[in-house]
């Protein structure tokens, strides 16, 4: 049971769905919407109080491409949480291979950078009881129909995780979806390795599966564009490549409060990027190798510490 729930990038799709779905739970008795943006989070909050008819929403300003933000959000937050869901995220706005001041890409710095060093510090300051979730993608073990190929490293070091942090693992013209996948696998595999660090949270990682009404296809290009704008309603829900957010959110609620996920495993579709959800160990094996795991541990905490 979760009475306490931080989400990040809670003012809009996503992150904002799970937020309600949440709060209609009566276990549920307070939810902090960490956002960057304090309007758009004021509205969030205003909009989510009208939908539930509770008013158990607190708004925290965080932006986690910033570790000062970071560490201002955990100063101030006044208590302890029982899960957080690591929602924030994207393929890097429109410069996602951009290398920010801390030496990763724009891509690492809302997916992966900030989302750790947030982790790192509720577990220091005891402000983090039960659960972590991070908010996975099929683009880490592939998806067919859409042209993505599985991540494939060649040794799965410390310095090749830290070169896709940086970017320089990829071509210069990478497609920012194809750089996405592979930042997304780097922050699972380093939360797989807390969980074995921290075996008192569940850490686990679920993908909410392709899901409409999200700013997701904003800053793609080229052909994905097109097909997320202007098929994600129509035929990628027959293909089973899209599904309402309501769903997508509900698989959030669900990985933090239900027993049967369990801490150490990414959760995604079975098949293609909707229905039933599995453990990915089945179709990638890497997921599983301990080395591997404290290799993307230690190679995204070159950036921080």
């Amino acid at each position: 049971m979760n009475k306490t729930v931080l989400i990040t990038g809670a003012n809009a799709g996503l992150g904002k769905e799970t937020a309600r779905q949440l709060a209609l739970k009566k276990e549920t008795e307070k939810i902090y919407l960490a956002c960057r943006n304090p309007q758009k989070a004021e509205a969030a909050k205003q909009e989510l109080e009208a939908e539930t008819s509770r008013s158990i929403f607190e708004i925290v300003i965080l932006d986690v491409s910033d570790l000062d933000s970071v560490e201002q959000t955990v100063a101030q937050l006044p208590e302890a949480v029982d899960a957080i869901v690591m929602n924030a995220g994207g393929i890097g706005g429109l410069t996602p291979n951009a290398v920010t001041k801390y030496g990763v890409n724009d891509t690492t710095a809302i997916n992966v950078l900030g989302h750790v060093h947030l982790v790192d510090k509720l577990i220091e300051n005891n402000k983090l009881n039960k659960v972590a979730l991070y908010v996975g993608s099929e683009a880490v073990r592939g998806v067919a129909l859409m042209g993505m190929k599985p991540v494939k490293l060649n040794n799965s070091s410390a310095d090749e995780f830290a070169s896709i942090a940086t970017g320089s693992f990829f071509k210069a013209n990478v497609d920012p979806m194809v750089s996405y996948g592979y930042v997304k696998y780097l922050a699972i595999m380093n939360f797989f390795a807390m969980a074995r660090k921290h075996p008192e949270i569940k850490f686990l990682s679920m993908s909410p599966g392709g899901t409409s009404g999200t700013n997701a296809a904003d800053n793609l290009k080229g052909p994905m564009k097109f097909m997320f704008k202007t098929m994600s309603n129509t035929l990628m829900p027959i293909m089973g490549l899209m599904h309402n957010l309501d769903v997508g959110a509900k698989r959030l609620v669900d990985a933090i409060s239900d027993n049967k996920y369990e801490s150490g495993k990414f959760y995604a579709s079975k098949k293609k990027t909707t229905g039933e959800v599995a453990d990915q160990i089945s179709w990638f094996p890497d997921l599983n190798n301990t080395m591997y795991q404290d290799n993307a541990y230690e190679a995204i905490h070159r950036f921080i510490n």
